[in-house]
């Protein structure tokens, strides 16, 4: 049988395959990395988009809190008016009582019966002053339960004396001021 030499052939495909298999393996990795690139790309692009919107909402939350902090102050100021508005109308309500309460002191005091002191506490009213008597004393009470700006008089102390003019009451009551309907006095009026 005839010998033939293949050595050098095969050693020539070998060759060639592994030539074949680098130009595929060198192809295949620059395919890969620039695949890669364009994915770290593409991704890098999301994460810039995204924080452009992150910093396009901080921006905006903070154009909000601005107009928030406004909104509390305005409202604020608002409940501040408010609060000044009620006091002016309860002011202007009071205006006429003021003069009915000294007006009432004066026409319910009984004749021997004089005040020493007056002290208002909001709608509570301390009285001090000296009676010839306790009857005195008792009918400022009820004159002053039966006017309509007063209310629930409570003696306090009452203490009787006697001086060289005889004896005298001296007293302390409190009394508490109210404000008649205004119906009552508009039907006093007439049409």
């Amino acid at each position: 049988m005839a010998r033939i030499n293949l050595l050098p052939w095969r050693a020539e495909l070998r060759k060639q395959k592994q030539s074949e298999f680098l130009a595929l393996a060198l192809f295949i990795a620059i395919v890969s990395g620039f695949v890669i690139f364009l994915v770290h790309s593409y991704m890098t692009g999301l994460i810039d988009y995204q924080n452009a919107r992150n910093q396009y909402l901080r921006n905006e939350i903070t154009l909000l809190d601005h107009k928030i902090a406004k909104i509390k102050t305005l409202d604020a100021t608002k409940k501040a008016l408010l609060n000044r508005m009620k006091i002016v109308e309860q002011l202007q309500a009071s205006r006429p009582g003021v003069v009915h309460l000294f007006d009432q002191l004066v026409t319910t005091e009984p004749p021997g019966l004089y005040l020493t002191s007056f002290v208002q506490k909001g709608n509570t009213i301390a009285l001090a002053g000296r009676a010839d008597s306790n009857a005195r004393v008792s009918t400022y009470m009820r004159q002053l339960d039966a006017s309509p700006w007063f209310a629930n008089a409570k003696l306090d102390l009452i203490v009787t004396k006697s001086t060289e003019i005889g004896k005298v009451s001296d007293f302390n009551l409190t009394v508490q001021q109210t404000m008649p309907s205004t119906k009552g006095h508009a039907d006093k009026k007439g049409p």
